[in-house]
């Protein structure tokens, strides 16, 4: 009896000592963060970019790039993952100002240049100051979302909370406890988590196109998950699937870039379902049969 009662309490005090150390440590996991000295000069071959910062209300500075286009159509706001920097993402850029976009792109706290404590009520605040000044330079409908990764689950609180043309995620989560749970599913990670990220959630209350893109092949978000999401609003979402793409190669992939000319070029038109097939249905073998 004194054994298994040994064998209990020790289980028990390895089950605190592995939450407490989870609850302090998940920012370690989440985020893998480049960090940037003050004087860092950003560079690009053939893209001319603006620096700036942002003051937050709490004291933190929010740095970022805008990336220009000739004659832009609109801006793309791009919310990148959770590892390095603006200083590599900008490489992305791109895709979107080659099509005649301004793309901004930020780094969120503890990133880069940017400062502050990171949690995800400071974060969300932060993405929504800068969404704010988008607004005042240009009207929404010429506002793009662009979230990858972790930066989706960001970008669809946005669209939830403002009127965008359009929300494009790219292997998008559906909720970073989800993700979490598949790795630790022992542990009380509703507790526990301090990013949950409730991207389902948040896509309830989106009201402009979204537009999800996933590789079959990601391995750390699987391609499923998009298929769930994109069943949260149907009649507002498109789901675009690159065969055999991973987590982190879809831009070598001749299909995505198809895929993103499409979605950003393109003006949605509405079907005229008259006189379609959409309300004649299959008979079952057995009407058939009294018929």
């Amino acid at each position: 009896m004194q054994n298994w009662l040994y064998i209990l309490l020790t289980v028990l005090v390895a089950y605190i000592v592995i939450s407490v150390l989870l609850y302090f440590l998940q920012d370690y996991f989440l985020f893998k963060p480049e960090k940037l000295s003050k004087d860092f000069q950003f560079y690009y071959n053939n893209q001319e970019i603006e620096e700036y910062n942002i003051e937050t209300r709490d004291g933190a500075t929010i740095n970022g790039l805008r990336f220009k286009a000739d004659n832009p159509k609109g801006i793309v706001f791009y919310l990148k993952g959770n590892s390095k920097s603006i200083k590599g993402w900008g490489k992305f850029a791109v895709d979107f100002t080659r099509h005649g976009y301004d793309v901004i792109m930020v780094d969120y706290r503890g990133f880069g240049k940017s400062t502050g404590r990171r949690t995800q009520k400071a974060v969300k605040r932060d993405m929504q100051v800068i969404y704010n000044k988008l607004k005042e330079k240009v009207s929404e409908k010429y506002i793009i979302l662009y979230g990858r990764s972790m930066g989706s689950g960001f970008a669809a609180k946005l669209a939830s909370m403002n009127n965008p043309r359009m929300l494009i995620l790219d292997a998008p989560y559906y909720s970073l406890s989800k993700v979490a749970k598949k790795y630790i599913p022992f542990m009380p990670l509703s507790l526990l988590i301090k990013f949950p990220m409730p991207t389902y959630k948040w896509l309830k209350y989106v009201n402009c196109p979204i537009h999800i893109i996933h590789g079959t092949d990601d391995r750390l978000i699987p391609y499923k998950t998009s298929v769930k999401l994109s069943k949260i609003k149907p009649e507002l979402t498109k789901l675009y699937t690159v065969i055999g793409g991973g987590h982190k190669n879809l831009n070598t992939f001749e299909s995505y870039h198809k895929m993103l000319t499409e979605i950003i070029t393109t003006r949605p038109k509405k079907v005229n379902l008259e006189g379609s097939s959409i309300n004649v249905k299959h008979s079952s073998k057995r009407a058939n049969a009294k018929a």
